[in-house]
């Protein structure tokens, strides 16, 4: 449908960020200014404790007035791309931001420019107090900054640096042609990276396997290309690293966040601990799909077949805070605004982004975007972004604008945590056994994909670099026995075509280095987070965590919630959630 063909009521109300489009105008107009103001501040940081804070000051009010008419104009376009003036904003609204960190390269160097005593008695003072962490951040990197010349270098650097991942986008999405393949029904049909998905989940074994074979076998055929972006990619990860005094390029990428490598260690070594309930789960999976073995491509279609599970949209608000309950009252009246006020707009129309994301508005509220079909699948999609949502609020409300953003370490940790309690919920008020049966493979294929497979993922990065740094070709050949012997290892019991040796090639996130361990962290703190609560009644520690914004570092943060990722026991923890599911699982099929 149309937009305008759509009922309101189930669409985002714009107003509550800006009464009419002119308003948007005034805040871009006030947003350019204050940029441009920002061109007074290089050179007078360090003159006194007062220039200081007023320089922070302008930097954070104009991040204020540049990000809100930049998120109403991306919420526009995201709603109906199809309309010009939507294009038109979001592209000013990109410029504006571009403008903006443009602005703010002279901070980090001339805060360190300032002698290290001076600033700490200076960020001593209580208002400083807004600033201490970002300020304490930015001095952390000290041993690793370099002269403002070989910086200035680095930086130029950065649109080199960004080539092998460009090439590898050109390549795979526009120049790099699939074939075609047989859908269920025996029509050929062109396979694609979207309709992929939706084969390697057929119950018709045939259909998978040629998906996966016509897929992986194409990458394959590019492999010294993808060799070549990828061991480039590694060369400049490397390079970065070495000249900033770091012992590694893992090292030198988690100190973004101040992440040691032990939680790199200590998942790696969670999971491999972990093997032997994997390979039980591979049993079941094969005993249930009635297979003889086990293959690669098997690993994704369903176990229960033939669900209906309708959950219409006028349900969900009571499923979600009926499996949130254990979160607090506090946290049911935030669910009811959510609903109340319109943070979500609901339907598929023509022209709107596919999928869903949460959007927090600071001063405002969060706006999420679905596209809502009717099925559980959606249920926990809602459950899911309302859980970003209430992170984004509750940060919002008790940070300055400088601290609430929380950094991607820790981003889908309140979105898994409402994922879990729905998955809970769920197995303890449902009786029908195929449903109870089609969320605990849910919630199993979650921990597989999540937990094993990132790790997987994490693991291959950390062996490609290190073949680099000890002299090895990075070769297409190198490359994927590294990721078969991965492969057999993670999926032992089940058979390992080679065609999915060159998976690597198809993963487009190792262009961003040493990322993709997040994802199971943040899955395995979810877990526990949410196993915890439901165990001792007690949310409190969770909801201090939702409230810290970007304040402090992840791992910091997490421990007030109870998880310490420095330690493997976080990810045992959520692994011995894993085996038991799996028990439940065999003995209710």
């Amino acid at each position: 449908m149309l937009r305008n063909e759509l009922d309101p009521k189930f669409q985002w109300d714009f107003t509550h960020i800006y009464p009419d489009h002119n308003a948007w105008e005034s805040a871009m107009q006030k947003a350019e200014q204050a940029v441009s103001a920002l061109s007074t501040l290089p050179g007078t940081l360090g003159r006194s404790k007062e220039a200081l804070k007023l320089a922070l000051d302008a930097v954070a009010h104009a991040g204020e007035l540049v990000e809100i008419p930049c998120i109403y104009a991306m919420l526009h376009r995201s709603a109906d791309g199809s309309v010009p003036l939507h294009q038109q904003m979001d592209a000013r609204a990109m410029t504006l931001s571009v403008k903006y960190s443009t602005a703010l390269s002279f901070l980090n160097p001339e805060i360190l420019s300032i002698p290290e005593e001076t600033l700490a008695v200076w960020m001593a003072e209580p208002d400083m107090a807004d600033y201490r962490f970002l300020v304490g951040d930015i001095s952390r990197s000290r041993t690793h900054t370099l002269d403002t010349a070989r910086e200035k270098m680095l930086a130029q650097l950065g649109d080199a640096a960004a080539m092998p991942q460009d090439a590898y986008e050109v390549l795979t999405n526009v120049n790099m042609q699939l074939p075609k393949v047989h859908d269920d029904d025996g029509k050929e049909v062109q396979l694609t990276a979207g309709n992929f998905g939706v084969f390697r989940e057929s119950r018709n074994r045939s259909v998978r396997e040629e998906a996966f074979r016509a897929m992986f076998g194409t990458y394959r055929s590019y492999g010294d290309t993808f060799a070549a972006l990828y061991g480039g990619t590694i060369k400049f990860d490397t390079y970065f690293a070495n000249v900033r005094g770091y012992a590694s390029a893992c090292e030198a990428s988690l100190d973004t966040h101040n992440v040691p490598v032990s939680v790199y260690d200590s998942l790696i070594e969670a999971v491999h601990e972990s093997f032997p309930a994997m390979q039980r789960y591979l049993a079941l999976r094969r005993r249930i799909l009635k297979l003889d073995k086990l293959d690669v491509f098997d690993l994704y279609t369903p176990m229960v077949e033939n669900v209906d599970y309708p959950v219409p949209y006028e349900n969900v608000k009571e499923l979600v805070k009926a499996a949130t309950k254990p979160l607090g009252e506090e946290y049911q009246r935030l669910l009811d605004k959510a609903f109340r006020e319109n943070w979500m707009d609901v339907y598929e129309n023509t022209g709107k982004r596919s999928g869903a994301f949460s959007c927090g508005v600071y001063g405002v509220h969060p706006y999420v975007l679905l596209n809502y079909s009717g099925m559980l699948d959606d249920a926990f999609t809602v459950a899911h972004e309302l859980g970003h949502s209430m992170h984004s609020w509750f940060s919002d409300h008790a940070q300055p604008f400088i601290n609430h953003d929380y950094s991607i370490m820790v981003a889908e940790v309140a979105s898994t945590v409402n994922e879990v309690l729905l998955t809970k919920h769920l197995l303890k008020t449902e009786t029908d056994p195929k449903r109870r049966a089609y969320v605990l493979n849910h919630f199993l294929e979650g921990f597989r994909t999540t937990i094993f497979r990132q790790t997987l993922f994490a693991e291959f990065e950390r062996k490609a670099h290190e073949l680099y740094a000890a002299g090895t070709p990075v070769t297409a050949s190198t490359l994927n026995s590294v990721y078969h012997d991965l492969e057999a290892a993670y999926y032992e019991g089940a058979e390992i075509d080679p065609v999915i040796d060159a998976e690597w090639s198809y993963i487009p996130h190792f262009y961003t280095p040493f990322y993709v361990y997040q994802y199971a962290t943040g899955f395995s703190s979810a877990v526990a987070i949410a196993e915890h609560i439901l165990q001792t009644g007690d949310a409190s520690g969770y909801l201090k965590f939702l409230s810290t914004g970007g304040s402090d570092y992840p791992i910091n943060e997490l421990k007030l919630a109870g998880v310490d990722l420095t330690s493997p026991e976080t990810v045992r923890s959520a692994l011995h959630v894993f085996s038991d599911t799996i028990d439940e699982l065999a003995a209710l099929l």
